[in-house]
């Protein structure tokens, strides 16, 4: 899915839908800290990372209509990620599998698609407010609790 911007040097955003578990968010809260891993799987054996420190951004949050106009609109959205990337490499990749055909999956976006009304918002309210781990997420505004 079009969900990774780089906006500058130094600064990426990915805009981050609605799923089963909240576990970037809640670790984000926690430490800060996020790696992003990129993995190519054609011919050219390569994998790539970007090391960096991140939030969550919410409708609630002032750059929150700055980032999402930045993106195709998507059913079930959640947050958005932004990530200052302190540093990046790449590796080898080698024993990472060369697959072919690959395509997007819709599944997540029909299913969202079919969804009416507060179904995102009741979903993230029952599934989507804790880690698995029990760290909050940050994603309802109300929920003040966080590690440091």
């Amino acid at each position: 899915m079009d969900t990774f911007r780089v906006v500058d040097d130094n600064r990426v955003l990915y805009l981050d839908l609605t799923g089963s578990g909240n576990e970037t968010a809640a670790h984000l809260l926690e430490n800060g800290r996020i790696t992003i891993m990129f993995c190519s799987f054609d011919k050219s054996a390569r994998i790539m990372r970007l090391y960096g420190r991140g939030r969550a951004i919410h409708p609630r949050d002032d750059r929150w209509n700055e980032y999402l106009a930045m993106f195709p609109a998507e059913p079930g959205v959640r947050q958005i990620m932004e990530i200052d990337v302190i540093s990046a490499m790449t590796s080898c990749g080698y024993g990472v599998p060369r697959l072919e055909g690959l395509e997007e999956r819709d599944t997540l976006r029909k299913y969202w698609q079919s969804r009416g009304g507060d179904a995102v918002v009741q979903y993230q309210q029952e599934n989507n407010i804790e880690s698995v781990d029990g760290l909050p997420t940050g994603i309802l505004a109300d929920d003040t609790r966080s590690a440091k």
